[in-house]
């Protein structure tokens, strides 16, 4: 399998579009998971992020070795906070709260987090992440006590163009778990045609036509949990994309 940050670069290029579903270790049954890889391996799914705003430390690395054994899909930890890191997991979406002022997400966190990664086998994707106004108070602004920016085009481009030019390697459009509404595709289309790096795009995203929304705005990899969780007839209409040829998995 390639490294992930490549194969999504490599995606990028040939215009072929990821989608990552993203587990919560607090809310998924591990009794249920192969029936629920299962149903993963069928779909054009090409990434398993796991995480989650609080998630006890055992829990994560639990699933992800469980996650291990079914399935050969990158597992990517999203993590929300230090006690989520596992070496189990293939790589780790090394997030810096870029939208908000808390010093603690910004970089506070990862200096914690250095000690465990600095000799680590873990592929570490420094990200850029984003918190956009939904509709409702969501738990990364709970935990991290940040407030979303506001759906404004050009604070939120700057903001992503700013994240690119500090090195980060991808910027992460989030609308939080449970959002009302997703991120809206003139605020997607504005920081990708300024981007030169990948863009990815989570939150609120509950059918088809607001995934193809999100795409065809210029999101490259989105992310989906509450949807799936919610609902796995949801896999069934992703079905059309199984033959449409507009996604690559990592092999």
């Amino acid at each position: 399998m390639k490294h992930v940050l490549e194969h999504i670069k490599a995606s990028v290029v040939i215009n072929k579009k990821l989608l990552a579903i993203l587990i919560d270790p607090d809310k998924q049954n591990i009794e249920a998971l192969p029936d629920f890889i299962t149903l993963i391996k069928a779909s054009v799914i090409t990434h398993i992020f796991i995480g989650g705003s609080t998630v006890e430390a055992q829990r994560t690395e639990t699933l992800v070795l469980a996650l291990k054994r079914l399935t050969d899909l990158p597992l990517v930890l999203f993590p929300g906070d230090v006690t989520q890191i596992t070496e189990a997991a293939d790589a780790v979406l090394f997030l810096s709260l870029i939208s908000g002022d808390n010093p603690d997400f910004l970089i506070g966190k990862h200096v914690k987090a250095a000690r465990l990664l600095r000799n680590s086998n873990l592929e570490i994707i420094p990200t850029g992440y984003l918190l956009i106004e939904s509709g409702a108070e969501t738990a990364v602004q709970r935990v991290t006590k940040t407030q979303p920016l506001k759906n404004c085009k050009h604070t939120i481009t700057d903001t992503a163009k700013a994240g690119e030019l500090l090195g980060l390697q991808l910027i992460y459009l989030e609308a939080g778990s449970g959002a009302v509404n997703p991120v809206s595709g003139h605020v997607i289309k504005g920081v990708k045609n300024d981007l030169n790096i990948p863009l990815i795009v989570g939150g609120g995203i509950r059918s088809k036509q607001q995934l193809d929304d999100a795409y065809a705005a210029g999101a490259d990899l989105v992310v989906i949990g509450t949807a799936f969780e919610n609902n796995n007839s949801f896999f069934e209409e992703l079905e059309s994309y199984s033959i449409s040829g507009r996604f690559l998995k990592a092999r």
